[in-house]
């Protein structure tokens, strides 16, 4: 097994763990679905299947590169239920370690996103930055 494969695994593990947790805590999800969108329980729903879905894609080579597409477009997604967390625990008066965390939870968005972009890619299209 190679390091990317080693990673491509957790990355795999790491998103089919979170959408399994939209169905073990959907209350949790559910309180942080933004207030302008309808229907939370179903999009909790929909968002637990498609980390499911979007993770285990990531260990099969042939669908692998949609896989990743599908996994970023969720993250841009989801962004928002990020910020509303942040504002709805800022509001209940969380510590001041755990808003850090918060906060530090936006930008952690754009790592997932490079590091699903970074695995999902084709070995040959890889193998030609190794080469350049």
């Amino acid at each position: 097994m190679t390091r990317a494969d080693g990673a491509r695994t957790g990355l795999a593990l790491f998103f089919t763990a979170a959408g399994a947790m939209h169905f073990v805590a959907p209350a949790y999800y559910r309180q942080i679905v933004p207030s302008y969108l309808p229907a939370p329980d179903a999009l909790v729903a929909a968002s637990g299947v498609a980390e499911i879905l979007g993770g285990m894609g990531l260990l099969v080579a042939r669908v692998r590169p949609a896989a990743g597409v599908w996994l970023m477009a969720l993250l841009v997604a989801i962004f928002p239920a990020n910020v509303e967390m942040l504002r709805l625990f800022r509001a209940r008066g969380v510590p001041p370690v755990a808003e850090l965390l918060l906060w530090l939870r936006l930008p952690l968005q754009g790592v997932l996103i490079w590091w699903v972009w970074r695995l999902s890619r084709p070995n040959r299209q890889r193998n030609r930055e190794v080469a350049a």
